[in-house]
């Protein structure tokens, strides 16, 4: 089996304004630290990376700008749409932080910044937005100011998070916040789960201590606590979903956990299983040191002396962890194949990065003792060639999706297509299928969200012709053609909406209706197809337009034969199942 990268996490700094009690990177001390990098943003001096030097460099130096982007060019060598974690120390203290973002996203990368969000105002949000960061991963470990700070050790951090969190939200960001679970904060995890809801974040993350760097001597959760603390995740999962994804990292027992606590979970349908440390992750330390994990320090090379394919494809310590050949108990458990055990952790207390997990409760044998293997897809990483048609605009949307979960994505909006007796893919076959899959895309597809993305910084214009026709709509669906209108047009690269373009999309929407008229079960359109569409809805705006729709219609009983005959010419359509997939 071939392994491919699909996330890697590049500590690109030490320095850093803060001095976490859990930090498992030696980071320079605040104090330490030269005063351009300062804790708040109005204190931050931002200067041009420095020309390489011809000096030769120490091994223990961060690695140049130039060093930097040929990194990054080897990477994209072997997956150009990997997700990229720009972390530190804090990694706003890195002069040249918007070159190596912006280089990564143009090669086809998804960038996300690890921060502690106390060096982000609107003005640095809105050049991450402008230097390719698609989301922004805010630590914030506590509700209660003094004790964040306490933990992050400097005070005044917990607002300045806080502050950084409405910039990038001001800003269109998308944010995640992580949080590390102590025994300080283990009883508030809900309520910061909540805040984070509340905030409009999209995905939510509980870190799981891996007591390494300075938090080597800091005293974990207990087993008993860290098994609680998992239930307590997948409760809340359960809880924000179709909201806010809430999930659980550093924990590979969360699998088990969630099968246990329902066999049928989505996360278990579709996410492959493990540790991901050395089989699709890997971290670059800011030496160039590249290691299994964050939380493991072997280093399996490094890249001033080779190249990123190279450590990737050769070395022995990413083999090991690639066969999985497990000691004690994780040997032994029935879900060895779906957890794997957290290799940091047992590295961090053995020595030995193959043996068990012992911060696990676990006990092997409560199911009989069979390894348990279930009936998954494999859709981290899935590979799934095109066998539908799909538009070059469907497929520039697909681009925005990660690369672990783009098989994934082709092969459920394809199946969803086929069940309707589409064979072109569309953007609005994607945002069907999107909604339909509403249980699953969750789990699945807690990415999909950027498929709707459009930029809206650029203004449409419109032709007298267009608006005109606009206008003469009734006032409850103006709005919505307005608003899709200029969907399209930015979908498409379209400046002005012409009439011509107007019927283009009039009649896409036609036949995508008529669509959804024959799942109702009618193969002519009757006004009762309003009332069977109202009992299927379950928002309530919904059922109130189906019931102006149907209001209005009946009103025009002298002009509903153009409609309706319009209608019928998609309804008896057939479907030209010779449609080729284009060359992908």
């Amino acid at each position: 089996m071939k392994h491919v990268p699909h996330v890697i996490s590049w500590n690109l700094t030490k320095s850093c304004n803060l001095s976490c009690s859990h930090c498992y990177l030696p980071t320079n001390n605040p104090k330490n630290l030269s005063k351009k990098y300062s804790t708040f943003p109005e204190q931050r001096q931002y200067t041009k990376p420095s020309a390489p030097s011809d000096k030769k460099t120490d091994d223990n130096q961060e690695l140049d700008t130039d060093t930097a982007i040929q990194v990054i060019n080897d990477i994209s060598a072997i997956n150009p749409n990997i997700i990229l974690i720009l972390t530190g120390g804090e990694p706003l203290l890195r002069d040249d932080i918007f070159d190596l973002s912006k280089h990564a996203s143009q090669k086809g990368m998804m960038v996300l910044l690890g921060t502690n969000a106390c060096l982000i105002d609107d003005a640095t949000a809105g050049r991450l937005k402008e230097n390719g960061f698609s989301g922004i991963g805010i630590s914030l470990d506590s509700l209660d100011p003094e004790l964040h700070d306490e933990i992050r050790g400097v005070k005044g951090s917990w607002n300045k998070a806080v502050e950084g969190i409405d910039a990038c939200k001001r800003e269109g960001l998308e944010v995640q916040i992580q949080t590390t679970v102590f025994k300080k904060n283990y009883n508030e995890i809900p309520e910061i789960v909540a805040f984070a809801s509340d905030k409009g974040v999209k995905v939510f993350n509980l870190f799981f201590l891996v007591c390494t760097g300075r938090g080597q001597d800091l005293t974990d959760i207990t087993p008993e606590q860290y098994e609680k603390a998992l239930q307590q995740i997948y409760k809340l999962h359960t809880q924000y979903e179709g909201k806010m994804l809430v999930s659980a990292k550093c924990a590979p027992h969360y699998r088990r956990v969630a099968y246990e606590m329902n066999p049928e979970s989505a996360l278990l349908k579709y996410y492959s299983g493990g540790c991901p440390a050395g089989t699709n992750y890997v971290r670059i330390t800011p030496e160039g040191n590249v290691t299994p994990c964050p939380y493991m320090d072997t280093s399996c090379g490094n890249l001033r002396e080779k190249s990123f394919r190279e450590i990737w494809d050769t070395s022995k310590v990413l083999e090991e962890l690639r066969n999985a050949d497990l000691k004690g108990r994780c040997g032994e458990c029935e879900f060895v194949s779906l957890c794997k055990g957290c290799r940091a952790r047992a590295l961090a207390t053995t020595g030995d990065q193959m043996a068990e997990d012992s911060w696990c409760d676990y006990e092997p044998g409560k199911y009989g003792g069979k390894k348990i293997t279930l009936k998954t897809e494999n859709t981290f990483g899935l590979k799934r060639d095109f066998e539908l048609s799909w538009s070059e605009d469907a497929r520039k949307r697909l681009d925005k999706v990660p690369s672990f979960g783009r098989g994934m994505v082709i092969k459920r909006v394809e199946e969803y297509a086929r069940e309707n007796g589409v064979f072109r893919i569309t953007p609005e076959i994607m945002k069907e299928a999107k909604e339909k899959m509403a249980v699953d895309k969750k789990m699945m597809f807690p990415f999909l969200s950027l498929l709707k993305k459009n930029d809206k910084s650029e203004k449409i214009e419109w032709t007298l012709e267009a608006l005109e026709r606009v206008k003469k709509a009734p006032d409850f669906v103006r709005p919505g053609i307005y608003k899709l209108m200029e969907i399209r047009s930015r979908e498409r690269g379209c400046k002005l909406i012409t009439s011509e373009f107007l019927s283009e999309i009039r009649d896409e929407s036609m036949m995508f209706a008529s669509n959804r008229i024959k799942k109702l079960g009618f193969d002519d359109l009757t006004i009762e197809a309003f009332d069977v569409a109202k009992l299927r809805m379950k928002n309530k705006k919904k059922k109130d337009i189906i019931d102006s729709i149907k209001v209005f219609l009946e009103k025009r009983t002298g002009k509903n034969d153009q409609i309706i005959t319009k209608f019928q010419k998609y309804l008896s359509q057939k479907i030209d199942t010779t449609n080729k997939p284009e060359t992908a």
